[in-house]
């Protein structure tokens, strides 16, 4: 599957949104924890290339989470 990174911000913004009432540390591993089961390797990858180029558009718990999952992969 090939997204868009627009697309793919906004998947990952709303995964965060889910997790957003839990607070910061709780949303951060429950979003790196849904990308990691749940979305195809060449997904995170683009994300991954995404937020390597500024991560323009994501939201601030999402944008921490990529950063854990990607330091993990």
């Amino acid at each position: 599957m090939s997204s868009s990174p627009d697309k793919l911000v906004y998947m990952a913004n709303q995964i965060g949104k889910f997790f957003h009432s839990q607070g910061h540390d709780r949303a951060v591993q429950g979003i790196s924890e849904h990308i990691w089961k749940f979305w195809d390797p060449r997904m995170r990858k683009q994300i991954f290339a995404h937020l390597d180029t500024g991560g323009a558009g994501l939201d601030p718990d999402v944008r921490d989470a990529l950063q854990k999952l990607k330091q993990q992969a």
